[in-house]
């Protein structure tokens, strides 16, 4: 009963349109009232409490570096170098399109920006080339997810509060499936652009590669920063955000000198309206939370998926598609927030690595940002490209697929994620 009155009040709230942080609030209200627990100083200690986090200082200086760098000329002169490296090759562009978001993934780690990033650069270039816009457009939607993957991602730090494990931990574990998502797209652009009989621009110069590397030098130096950083025990990743929010604004004013005063305001009130919009998700849901504990809910869960607690491999794959159905229908963000405290504690309980579990979670939330009808990096894809949404979606079916593969081989082998892991920590 206790689950029907959760999930009930959670999608009947969502069908009349309340927004989802809100929706969040009314589920955890709901609960209150059915367990005679309800106290309106509860339900804004809980808000209060959830938003009252030293790790999710990371979330507004992440987003703040996403803004510097798409507008201080960072993620240019990355999409630049890609073009220099591989944009040679018979399907070139395609190409460029993956490498220059496996390198900005690693600079930012939110998808929309990087998104909107690669398509106002890449898709014109494209289209212009000869290929297909709406194939196109799918492949920088299925490229621009990759950043919640690679790390710094602020999915994992949504997801490391949430569900009380070690950021650093799923910061290193995202990079060896991150890369793995990539290439699956690389192979499913080399398939699909075989159909298209478009000539190749020529080949750079050793001369023009050094220029470019040179000149995108310091904003690769970036991730190097952050992940040494991490590994040797410099900082934090609160800390990591911070270093990279301040090491981009000083390349982008004092190296590259593309910021303006009046950028410079504008960038900050953007990333203060997106974190207001996170923060208070997680306020929200962090009612949600405390009263799934209280009521239980993780351990009705785990009594409902008994026949598969002996088989890790099918609770996974249960669990898998169970987040596919999910996001088709809801926002990474929120997701993760009314999942975790559920799923997490069958996830232990089935002896699974939270860690590993954890990767998995994120990249199946991160393919649910291109599964319609709610594909939000769809929408971005679609609203800077000018495009239908039903064309962008025809677009991004072949690499979705590429990437829902990748996930399901992580299923199977876990050791694709947990070897590098090793390795990295």
């Amino acid at each position: 009963m206790t689950i029907l009155v959760f999930l009930g009040a959670l999608l009947g709230a969502m069908a009349l349109g309340v927004p989802i942080a809100y929706a969040l609030l009314a589920c955890g209200v709901a609960l209150m009232w059915h367990l005679d627990l309800f106290d309106a100083q509860i339900l804004a200690q809980n808000v209060i409490n959830g938003a009252d986090s030293f790790p999710l200082l990371a979330v507004p200086f992440f987003m703040l570096a996403g803004e510097i760098m798409n507008v201080g000329g960072l993620s240019r002169r990355i999409v630049h170098l890609a073009l220099a490296l591989v944009g040679h090759l018979r399907g070139g562009l395609g190409y460029v399109t993956i490498v220059a978001a496996c390198l900005l993934a690693a600079l930012s780690g939110s998808a929309v920006a990087d998104t909107a990033a690669l398509a106002a650069l890449l898709l014109p270039m494209m289209v212009k080339a000869g290929h297909d816009k709406a194939t196109a457009g799918g492949l920088i939607a299925s490229a621009g997810i990759i950043a919640p993957v690679i790390p710094p991602s602020i999915g994992f730090v949504i997801l490391g509060v949430a569900a009380n494990v070690s950021i650093s931990k799923l910061f290193l574990a995202g990079i060896a499936p991150g890369l793995l998502m990539g290439l699956s797209i690389a192979v499913a652009w080399f398939l699909v652009s075989r159909r298209e009989a478009i000539v190749p621009p020529p080949r750079a110069s050793r001369a023009e590669r050094l220029l470019a590397a040179r000149d995108a030098g310091w904003a690769l130096l970036l991730p190097v920063i952050v992940l040494v950083g991490l590994k040797m025990g410099v900082f934090t990743p609160t800390e990591a955000a911070v270093v990279a929010a301040v090491y981009a604004l000083l390349v982008s004013v004092l190296v590259y000198r593309e910021i303006s005063l009046p950028q410079l305001v504008q960038m900050f009130v953007s990333a203060a309206r997106t974190t207001a919009v996170i923060m208070f998700l997680v306020a929200a849901a962090m009612v949600s939370a405390w009263l799934i504990t209280v009521a239980q809910i993780p351990a009705q869960v785990v009594e409902l998926l008994q026949p598969f607690m002996d088989n890790p491999t099918l609770l996974l794959i249960a669990i898998m598609l169970l987040v596919i159905a999910v996001g088709t229908a809801m926002d990474m963000t929120p997701t993760i927030l009314i999942l975790t405290p559920v799923l997490m504690p069958v996830v232990k309980a089935a002896g699974i690595d939270p860690v590993y579990f954890g990767v998995l979670f994120i990249i199946n939330n991160a393919i649910g940002l291109i599964t319609p009808p709610v594909g939000t990096v769809l929408n971005v894809v679609a609203g800077v490209g000018r495009m239908k949404m039903d064309a962008v979606t025809r677009g991004v079916l072949p690499f979705m697929a590429a990437q829902f593969v990748v996930m399901f081989l992580l299923v199977l082998f876990p050791q694709l994620v947990l070897v590098p892991l090793r390795w990295f920590y």
